[in-house]
């Protein structure tokens, strides 16, 4: 049921996992998630994820994620990458042999990146939105 009026106030507050936190009740008022998500509002897009190659790294079948083509990728981003004109959801990692776009889920074989293969990191990952409910 949404409150009154179908705004949501979010509470700029921790939330503690184990026990309850003395200071549940600190208030410092709205959150703008554009000021604390999004480094740079021209470059950073929302995308669908499809797929289950990334769950180890959280991010999982139908969530959302922030991605902001600004930040240069570096060894362990997660990055949305260009493979042969294909768009891709891997890890940036590097091996004995080169660059290669690892998989979060060894289900899901990695992606080296050796001979013929044409990439380009479109974006880095910033953050996921997982629906909960």
């Amino acid at each position: 049921m949404a409150p009154p009026g179908g705004v949501l106030t979010p509470v700029a507050a921790a939330v503690s996992a184990g026990f309850p936190s003395p200071a549940a009740d600190w208030y410092r008022g709205p959150i703008d998630l554009n000021e604390n998500l999004i480094l740079d509002r021209t470059s950073t897009f929302i995308l669908n994820v499809a797929g289950d190659s990334m769950i180890g790294a959280g991010i999982f079948d139908g969530d959302q994620i922030l991605v902001d083509r600004s930040i240069e990728p570096g060894i362990g981003d997660v990055v949305v990458a260009i493979v042969d004109g294909e768009l891709t959801l891997k890890r940036l990692a590097r091996s004995s042999g080169g660059w290669i776009l690892r998989a979060e889920n060894p289900a899901f074989r990695s992606i080296p990146l050796e001979g013929e293969t044409e990439m380009v990191v479109w974006g880095v990952v910033t953050f996921n939105i997982h629906r909960h409910r």
